[in-house]
């Protein structure tokens, strides 16, 4: 007997629910044999693939899912951040471009793209990147150590000095590590 997309569906998000992966990825497959345009089913198997580090398997759900919704930002955004996982820094930069053309106020494609710029060693572009991210987003530390190391990167020392600064009136641990990893630190 053949519930429908809907039931599988219904009983993956339960089996996710209560920590059995295994059996969503199941039925979310099955949702899939039955509806194989379920962006749902898509992105959840991406994601359970992507908390599991099988950030190559979840591009290829996430890809699917971007090709029925060309248009939706946070889908290109997911694909990004697992190209970037996967260590495929070029297609996970094509992925946050197009999330910040269709919607340029998503602070975490900005991010994801510095540091895909950044590990591609581009970093006087990661700078503008980083930047943005952290202009639509100013208590972000991560995107502020990010763009303390691409100032530090291209030899920039005001410039990292005015980052740390900004840094440590909200995050003293990154701060401390930000300092570290340049060789910013107290002697």
């Amino acid at each position: 007997m053949s519930y429908g997309p809907w039931w599988h569906l219904r009983l993956a998000r339960f089996w996710r629910s209560v920590r059995q992966a295994d059996r969503a990825m199941d039925a979310y497959r099955a949702t899939l044999a039955l509806d194989p345009g379920s962006v749902a089913a898509l992105n959840e198997l991406a994601y359970l693939h992507g908390s599991r580090g099988e950030h190559a398997r979840a591009a290829e759900y996430l890809e699917r899912a971007a090709a029925l919704v060309p248009g939706d930002a946070e889908t290109q955004f997911n694909l990004g951040f697992v190209r970037e996982r996967a260590g495929q820094h070029e297609a996970a930069l094509r992925a946050f471009r197009e999330a910040v053309r269709l919607k340029p106020s998503i602070d975490r494609a900005w991010f994801g793209m510095g540091l895909s710029l950044g590990a591609l060693g581009r970093h006087a572009e990661a700078v503008d990147a980083l930047q943005r991210a952290a202009k639509l987003q100013p208590l972000n530390p991560h995107a502020l150590y990010a763009l303390g190391m691409a100032y530090h990167a291209l030899g920039q020392p005001d410039k990292l000095a005015q980052t740390i600064e900004r840094l440590r009136k909200f995050d003293p641990k990154m701060t401390a590590q930000l300092e570290h990893d340049t060789g910013r630190g107290a002697a």
